[in-house]
């Protein structure tokens, strides 16, 4: 539980915000670079719209 808790604390604070990255991507046509062997760094910022909500996940990795 120790090692959930900031993570829990980081998302709570910023869920409006993840929200809205999420949000502000939403039915727009996305380039991935190619459907069969798509451009793997188009393809990630496809994918992972929120740069909060990645740095998160990223830090909890880390811990």
């Amino acid at each position: 539980q120790a090692h959930f808790a900031p993570i829990a604390k980081a998302l709570t604070e910023n869920e409006q915000k993840i929200i809205g990255e999420l949000k502000a991507v939403q039915g727009k046509p996305a380039d991935i670079g190619g459907y069969f062997m798509p451009d793997q760094a188009k393809f990630k910022a496809v994918m992972c719209p929120s740069i909060t909500l990645n740095n998160i996940l990223k830090d909890a990795q880390v811990a």
